[in-house]
């Protein structure tokens, strides 16, 4: 389903769904689900990338935004990512949605939705639960033409 961006244009975003889909077109190379993610800084400062690894690692939590988030806390020395940016090509399961809010990410940019699993606003909307303790800024639709494009090739393949 398309939908139109849900915030103004954020300085480096653009730029930044670029490289998580540069990780996308790793996975998809790899044989994995073509998702990628990165996290940046307060500054804007690239901290981390993470591509969808659970083919080959044989791990269910191994998503892109799960492994950008872990590297993320690795480079920082804290889990608490407050002030970051995590950029995905795909709107976030309810697993990477939770994450990101326990992580008090503080902006959520995504590019394609995912009317099957998404949670941030197509099945579910985690991240802006009034209950958490933590909301993000979200913005949606980035390159989702993009994002979607690699997503529709790999699910096409397989059929």
């Amino acid at each position: 389903m398309s939908r139109p961006p849900e915030a103004a244009a954020v300085a480096g975003v653009h730029d930044a769904m670029g490289l998580a889909l540069a990780e996308a077109a790793a996975a998809l190379a790899a044989g994995e689900v073509p998702v990628g993610a990165v996290v940046l800084s307060a500054t804007g400062e690239l901290l981390a990338t993470g591509h969808n690894l659970r083919e080959r690692s044989a791990d269910p939590t191994a998503h892109a935004e799960v492994l950008a988030l872990r590297r993320a806390g690795e480079v920082l020395g804290d889990w608490q990512l407050t002030g970051c940016t995590l950029v995905v090509t795909l709107e976030p399961c309810t697993m990477c949605a939770g994450a990101l809010v326990l992580a008090r990410v503080r902006r959520l940019v995504f590019g394609a939705w995912d009317d099957k699993a998404g949670a941030v606003g197509s099945l579910w909307d985690v991240v802006r639960d009034r209950r958490l303790n933590h909301r993000p800024e979200v913005l949606a639709g980035v390159r989702a033409g993009e994002c979607g494009a690699l997503l529709t090739r790999f699910f096409a393949e397989r059929r």
